[in-house]
């Protein structure tokens, strides 16, 4: 792949996040991809784990969106950094930074590592008392 190609997969991926399917999520990684959101989370391998772990996000901030910070792209990787923004389904505001690393294969996500703010995700994920 080149980089334009790879610039290509990431805006067609990160839309796929933006209209919150994951089902598109997954079919974009390689049969034996993996997804790690390093928040204490094993990571998903393969294509139904990854998008099991795609839809339990959702279901934790329903409205999730995420504003691209900055965006590094090579023929056979991608690293951005985002702040994901929205209410949890406990009710709290998200506004977590992210960190993302990607290495591409054949045009696919062969790896995503997904590195966050760990107290303030926590915070919003933790419902009211």
């Amino acid at each position: 792949m080149d980089t334009n190609a790879t610039r290509d997969l990431f805006d067609r991926y990160h839309a796929c996040w933006e209209a919150r399917d994951p089902a598109r999520i997954a079919a974009l990684h390689t049969p034996d991809s993996i997804f790690h959101l390093h928040s204490s989370q094993p990571p998903a391998q393969g294509r139904e784990a990854i998008r099991t772990a795609a839809a339990e996000t959702f279901a934790l901030v329903p409205d999730l969106t995420f504003h691209l910070l900055a965006l590094r792209v090579g023929d056979d990787f991608w690293a951005a950094r985002m702040t994901m923004t929205g209410t949890s389904a406990a009710g709290n505001e998200v506004a977590v930074d992210l960190a993302d690393f990607v290495l591409v294969r054949d045009g696919e996500v062969l790896e995503k590592h997904s590195y966050v703010d760990g107290p303030a995700m926590t915070a919003a994920l933790t419902p009211p008392s």
